[in-house]
């Protein structure tokens, strides 16, 4: 993915951010190159946070949030990441959004990137990892006023999985009434960019790649839920037309969900 094209959507889904640098025009990014592996990313050099936030008792429950270096009299505008790795553990977590991080805090824009519970932690998957996300996004309030956080300009960022946590975090007024996943009041976010994800469960589990685990991923993601279908609460899809901005940008050579 080319970052300057993320920033850029970000930047569109918040309406524009004073006294953030504009983003790299697309004819003026990096040319197209085959796609690297999540080892060979991480082998590159990467910057780090500026603070880990705890959300929650858990270790894994926690955010990295990334200040811009420039001094600005206005509250500034977050960006949201949520990675991804198939919801599992036994994949990398929040590092992977490292890179887009440290690119958008460059820019002005205040990063928050997500840690949370996944298949494979104790409490990960349902309702776990979904109310992870959405306390997770909600803590933004615990510590919007001390660092000077415009909490009605917030655009979620994911990616893979991350993108599906996305989509469905800005469908959370849409969830029903009777799920444990309606947890409130819900931070609203202005805007959604979905990279490469997987926005429908039930569509993917039947006819998605088996590099995520095939469909034994999906069933440990929803497990336990008690409504009509596993999907009613988990699944973007299910939850309707967005009623938000939202982009949802995939690549050509994605092996999963291109």
């Amino acid at each position: 993915m080319r970052l300057g094209a993320i920033a850029m959507l970000a930047l569109l889904a918040l309406g524009g951010c004073a006294g953030a640098a504009p983003p790299v025009p697309l004819s003026q990014a990096a040319p197209t190159i085959q796609p690297i592996s999540f080892r060979d990313l991480l082998a590159r050099p990467r910057q780090a946070p500026d603070l880990k936030i705890a959300y929650g008792a858990d270790p894994v429950q926690f955010g990295a949030l990334w200040l811009p270096r420039s001094v600005s009299a206005k509250p500034r505008p977050v960006v949201v990441l949520i990675h991804g790795g198939c919801w599992r553990a036994d994949l990398p977590g929040l590092e992977l959004m490292d890179y887009l991080a440290a690119d958008l805090r460059d820019r002005g824009l205040v990063v928050w990137n997500l840690e949370y519970r996944r298949i494979g932690h104790d409490g990960g998957g349902y309702p776990g990892t979904f109310q992870d996300i959405a306390r997770g996004i909600d803590h933004l309030r615990a510590f919007g006023r001390e660092q000077n956080l415009d909490l009605t300009r917030v655009v979620v960022v994911g990616h893979s999985a991350g993108g599906h946590l996305a989509s469905w975090a800005a469908a959370r007024d849409r969830l029903p009434m009777q799920s444990p996943l309606r947890l409130g009041p819900a931070l609203e976010p202005r805007g959604v960019v979905s990279l490469a994800g997987i926005n429908d469960l039930a569509a993917f589990r039947a006819k998605g790649p088996d590099r995520c685990g095939g469909p034994q991923t999906i069933d440990d993601l929803v497990r336990g839920g008690s409504l009509s279908s596993p999907y009613a609460d988990t699944s973007p899809a299910r939850l309707g037309a967005p009623t938000r901005v939202q982009w949802v940008m995939s690549g050509d050579l994605d092996p999963i969900a291109g």
